[in-house]
């Protein structure tokens, strides 16, 4: 089905839904600049309409025109376009998942320049971040094989230049475990800090492990309590057991004084 179709469906939906505000006249206007009679879309449209057309279909839940859409505008240098199909295709979104073409995608992305704090930054950064996991793990029936150089170079970019948190996350860890670089602790901690401070779970929770190994049992605790209570779904279960086992370790008073210390943090938003 042509992008035409679902644009006229789109304009006849607005009309029915918002003719008071006049939603017609400029949805018509929008058809009229985009697409020509026979639904092609015209050679002098601009990229960033499409871009817009596309989310509105995706948001209408007309995936299969977005994707098309997509397509057009990020073939014509459309940078939030790519980021969006690489995201499809990455999770399964209105198209079967395809690791492969996300990894594809995401790479195009990576290849441009983009100055940190531009309106583009959000899409670099989680592209590398992308690469960086794709690199690490590897893509079972196609050419991307586990890399850990390759991932802590995508990471490290990421984490550097665009202080993107899940890459300062990922260093971390690395860090602490060995992986791509020597083994430090000092520059683990250094990394996770930085993501602990953007509020990034993983971190704080990890850096909460580390505090209690050195000794520093309340603030420890305190750290990977506050962690559990903010963390996403999928993070709970690695944070809470880490924080389990802490806890069953520590003594009765440090405990009660580590939970007062986290209800304080949580209650005042603070780190």
């Amino acid at each position: 089905m042509r992008i035409f179709d679902v644009v006229k469906r789109t304009v006849l939906s607005a009309f029915v839904a918002a003719s008071t505000l006049g939603s017609v006249s400029s949805a018509l206007a929008f058809d009229e600049k985009i697409f020509d009679d026979k639904g092609e879309v015209k050679a002098e449209s601009s990229p960033w309409a499409v871009f817009q057309f596309g989310y509105t279909a995706y948001k209408s839940g007309h995936k299969d025109q977005a994707v098309e859409a997509y397509r057009y505008a990020a073939e014509n240098g459309q940078l939030g376009a790519t980021w969006k199909l690489a995201r499809m295709y990455a999770e399964g979104d209105g198209v079967d998942r395809n690791d492969y073409e996300a990894f594809k995608f995401f790479s195009e992305i990576a290849e441009q320049e983009v100055e940190p704090g531009s309106p583009e930054e959000s899409y670099l950064s989680d592209a590398l971040v992308a690469l960086g996991n794709y690199w690490q793990k590897g893509i079972p029936g196609s050419p991307v094989k586990a890399n850990t150089a390759a991932a802590q170079e995508y990471y490290m970019r990421a984490a550097a230049n665009y202080r993107n948190p899940n890459a300062q996350f990922e260093m971390g860890k690395m860090f602490l475990k060995g992986e791509g670089v020597k083994a430090s602790v000092r520059q683990a901690g250094r990394w996770l800090q930085l993501a602990a401070e953007k509020g990034h779970a993983g971190a704080q929770a990890t850096l909460g492990d580390l505090l209690f190994q050195s000794g520093k049992v309340v603030r420890g605790l305190a750290m990977m309590t506050v962690a559990l209570e903010r963390a996403k779904p999928h993070d709970q279960p690695w944070i809470r057991g880490m924080q389990e086992e802490a806890f069953a370790l520590a003594a009765e008073s440090d405990r009660r004084t580590a939970i007062a210390l986290a209800e304080d943090i949580l209650t005042k938003g603070e780190q």
